[in-house]
């Protein structure tokens, strides 16, 4: 076995370790083939698999799944994020305010608008979007990228994200992980949740 297997194998089972002293915070299990309304919107999905929806929500118009623990791999469902929304709760309003959605965002202004949200909520000082491309959720015209950051606990992760912007309002799906073995073990999942999705 390699060191860069090894590095691998001991990172896993720290993050194993830590996620074994947290409690699971799943408030409900998502059932294989059940389709299921999310974020209190008219946004569904349909999981091929089961997941945890975690518990509690981190904003008013989101909602957290997650295969194996939080922070591990996790899935993260924005609906309906109308003008003047947030997509986490504030930190600290009048210091440091989170960015709002406007109905007059381009598809192109969704990505620095979470990685801004993200500095300030999540109080990250390494965050970088690794790509965009041009796509399609549940037949509207949407945005995809990819990025990485560092929390706090100086983990490197990795996200996929897919939005649409649809009657005014934001809908997006961000799937993220740690980049050693989590982030790639799951992704079809959060894929086919993604290919899954429907709105009204």
């Amino acid at each position: 076995m390699n060191i860069t297997t090894r590095m691998r194998w001991f990172a896993l089972g720290t993050l194993a370790a830590v996620a074994a002293t947290q409690p699971l915070a799943a408030h409900k299990l998502r059932e294989a083939g059940v389709t299921v309304e999310v974020a209190k919107s008219d946004l569904t999905v349909t999981p091929s698999v089961a997941w945890n929806r975690l518990n509690p929500r981190t904003g008013k118009d989101n909602e957290t799944w997650t295969l194996d623990g939080e922070e591990l791999n996790d899935v993260t469902f924005y609906g309906q994020v109308e003008e003047g929304k947030t997509l986490l709760l504030e930190v600290d309003k009048r210091n440091r305010p989170l960015p709002k959605f406007s109905d007059t965002m381009l598809l192109t202004d969704i990505p620095p608008m979470l990685e801004t949200t993200y500095r300030i909520a999540r109080d990250l000082s390494l965050f970088e979007i690794t790509g965009m491309e041009p796509a399609e959720l549940s037949g509207h015209k949407a945005i995809r990228f990819t990025y990485e950051f560092v929390g706090p606990d100086e983990v490197r992760r990795k996200g996929e994200a897919d939005a649409a912007i649809v009657d005014g309002a934001l809908y997006m799906m961000t799937y993220e992980a740690p980049q050693i073995f989590f982030f790639d073990q799951s992704l079809e999942k959060y894929r086919q949740l993604r290919d899954s999705m429907a709105l009204g």
